[in-house]
């Protein structure tokens, strides 16, 4: 299914509902990955809004994307017990070992670095989410073996 369907189909399924333009976005950011910028003025007439509307929610939230992700995506917690057991240096080195800032993804395209507040595994802190997969206790030294099992796993 291309993307402008997938477009189509989540207003559809969705704008029916009260609130209906969070649901919608996250609908389409589950279907392609992220909320194309093309797909704003439709999102917006479906529901009877302006596209600055649209465009200022889409911005407003860091969930939302308007590009596709890489291969992988490494969010890193930023919570206080994450902060406590050193997230903030784990998130330096994460941006200067992928060469990106926050929201930003790899030049070979495998690894997009995004930062949350909270993954709620507190007492193994710093925590770190591999797309669906939860990593507690990660060091600078594993934080690297994990991008290079993701690099290496194509």
């Amino acid at each position: 299914m291309d993307s402008e369907q997938s477009v189509v189909d989540a207003i559809e399924s969705q704008k029916h509902r009260p609130g209906a333009l969070l649901p919608i976005l996250h609908a389409i950011q589950d279907a392609i990955g992220h909320v194309p910028e093309k797909s704003l003025p439709t999102i917006a007439k479906a529901l009877n809004l302006s596209r600055a509307e649209v465009h200022g929610v889409v911005t407003f939230y860091h969930h939302f994307r308007s590009s596709p992700p890489g291969r992988h995506v490494v969010r890193i917690c930023r919570a206080e017990a994450c902060q406590a057991m050193g997230a903030e240096d784990l998130v330096g080195h994460a941006k200067k070992t992928l060469g990106v800032h926050i929201h930003g993804t790899s030049k070979d395209g495998a690894v997009t670095l995004e930062t949350v507040y909270c993954l709620g595994n507190c007492a193994c802190s710093p925590a770190v989410m591999v797309d669906d997969d939860l990593h507690g206790r990660v060091s600078k030294e594993r934080f690297d073996a994990i991008v290079n099992n993701l690099r290496s796993a194509k």
